[in-house]
């Protein structure tokens, strides 16, 4: 099932010519990480980052046409696996229907100074409803 995240695209995400400055869909990926978080595992980062972490260990994107200041995207969040401690989600972005960018990140959990650690059982419950596990 997919977790939809709303971006719309502001000043600041762009460069002069008023198109989105490539680094910034990384940072969108990650707000829509975030509110996934959030909203679906209840597990807000200000929570997550009291002691633990979850760092992207591993990006791919592909973008397919640009966008521009005041345009709207719709980004679509998939779990496509869960493993023990990672997590890896699958991105599509489209503005109305033209798709822009699609990309695949691999999460960790880690626990104090960076060893992997198990997802906690309350948010692994989550994650394995929302995705395949292995």
């Amino acid at each position: 099932m997919a977790f939809f995240y709303h971006q719309k695209i502001k000043f600041r995400q762009c460069d002069p010519a008023g198109i989105v400055f490539y680094p910034r869909y990384f940072e969108m990926i990650n707000d829509t990480v975030e509110a996934f978080f959030d909203q679906v595992l209840h597990y807000p980062f200000a929570d997550v980052m009291q002691g633990n972490g979850v760092p992207t260990v591993q990006i791919d994107a592909r973008f397919t046409a640009p966008s521009y200041l005041g345009e709207v995207l719709d980004i679509a969040l998939n779990v496509a696996r869960v493993g023990r401690s990672s997590l890896d989600l699958r991105f599509d972005a489209l503005c109305d229907t033209q798709p822009r960018f699609n990309a695949r990140a691999t999460l960790v959990f880690i626990a104090g100074r960076g060893t992997a650690t198990p997802w906690p059982d309350k948010i692994r419950t989550v994650l394995d409803a929302e995705g395949a596990t292995t």
